[in-house]
């Protein structure tokens, strides 16, 4: 039995999110709160919502028991990038890519 929550279109680069997410991945839901809170990085503010519907959906759609859940799996993919244009000189313009990030969370319930 799993419970999984989604954030779509979170606007941070996935590389970033990445890094974060493999800091609490296969630890326990209380270990990993613990460690996104003392975590100076901006993505542990977004993966720290997805973690709390994730064990909020265990909890009330599959009656887990909150204490013995871990993160079972844990990954970021890519969301749509949005396409900006910065004026350079000689009439150049460079594109920026501000990139978005859909973050997966999934709790189990340890044997």
């Amino acid at each position: 039995m799993e419970a999984r929550a989604i954030a779509k279109y979170v606007r941070m680069s996935p590389t970033k999110v990445g890094v974060v997410l493999d800091l609490i991945r296969g630890k326990n839901i209380q270990e990993a709160f613990a460690i996104l809170q003392y975590t100076p990085k901006e993505a542990a503010v977004a993966i720290n919502k997805v973690l709390k519907s994730a064990v909020a959906n265990a909890e009330n759609n599959h009656d887990m028991d909150v204490e013995k859940l871990y993160v079972a799996e844990a990954y970021v993919g890519a969301g749509p990038i949005l396409k900006r244009y910065r004026p350079m000189d000689h009439g150049k313009a460079f594109r920026i890519n501000k990139r978005t990030s859909n973050i997966t969370l999934v709790v189990k319930e340890r044997a």
